[in-house]
């Protein structure tokens, strides 16, 4: 039996954000723990992430969470899965809000049931305003994101399309007069279209976690630069072909001019002793 409660807006236990937004939903269904005063920050992004934009959520994830921040968003696909899994990982809370039931059967998505489990072990929330059994319908989840902002301080958004979630819920986030924050992205890539839009229209540019904790009013991290030498020239030759940013290794062997023998076999050894970091399908990136 899933243990599944409700939260009434009249309930002690509401959060008090949620609560100030225009037409906060009344019911919230919940499992797991929710808490009325929580400083929580919401990353969004595209459910096809590029190895960029995964990056950058795994590395401000990680930076937000040991701020002390609780991070909300919406268990889909691509970033939004990247950031509540950096929680997990660290064994820390994060509110996943969906834009269906909360029963493992209506779930959206499907794939991600194990992840929302993980979620509530772990002392987190998943929570919606859809009752049992209502299906992930395309309406719904622009009406959720007006909760993922609602709960947070501020969003950031991680990649988005002009058209996309993520903007919809860079929208809510500024009429709720939440805090607005982007990464920047390449001129040239779809997906840096949204955060460059949101940038040049007042968003804070995000470079690293303190543009976040600046803005927000909490203390600064004192960041520290990774020294990362080469042991060899054909690592050096990596390491400067990959200095502008994630690359697959089919590109790396075409900048490098390097054996495809060689450049599997040293970047194996890079990521052992932990000098570039795989993002997944074959594209590296120089482990900050």
């Amino acid at each position: 039996m899933e243990e599944i409660k409700t939260i009434s807006i009249q309930d002690k236990n509401y959060p008090r954000l949620l609560k100030e937004i225009k037409e906060p939903p009344k019911i919230l269904y919940v499992k797991g723990e929710i808490f009325p005063e929580e400083n929580c920050f919401a990353i969004v992004g595209p459910r096809r992430c590029t190895g960029y934009g995964k990056q950058m959520a795994e590395e401000l994830a990680a930076d937000i969470i040991d701020a002390g921040l609780t991070i909300v968003s919406g268990m889909a696909k691509g970033i939004d899965t990247v950031a509540h899994r950096e929680a997990v990982k660290r064994n820390r809370r994060t509110i996943a809000v969906l834009g269906s039931g909360i029963d493992e059967r209506s779930i959206y998505p499907q794939e991600n049931v194990k992840l929302a489990r993980e979620i509530v072990k772990n002392g987190g929330a998943v929570i919606s305003e859809f009752p049992i059994g209502d299906a992930g319908l395309p309406y719904h989840f622009p009406q959720r994101n007006r909760i993922i902002s609602g709960l947070s301080l501020g969003v950031l958004v991680i990649e988005a399309k002009m058209k996309s979630g993520a903007m919809i819920t860079a929208s809510w986030a500024a009429d709720q007069s939440r805090e607005v924050f982007a990464v920047p992205g390449p001129i040239n890539m779809l997906t840096s279209n949204g955060p460059n839009y949101l940038i040049k229209q007042g968003a804070k540019l995000v470079a690293d976690i303190n543009d976040i904790l600046e803005e927000l009013n909490l203390p600064l991290k004192e960041l520290k630069g990774k020294e990362i030498e080469a042991e060899s020239p054909e690592e050096e030759t990596i390491l400067k072909a990959l200095e502008e940013g994630p690359l697959h290794i089919d590109k790396i062997i075409g900048k490098t001019k390097l054996n495809s023998n060689v450049v599997s076999s040293t970047l194996l050894l890079m990521e052992v002793q932990r000098k570039v970091k795989n993002l997944g399908g074959n594209t590296y990136t120089i482990a900050r």
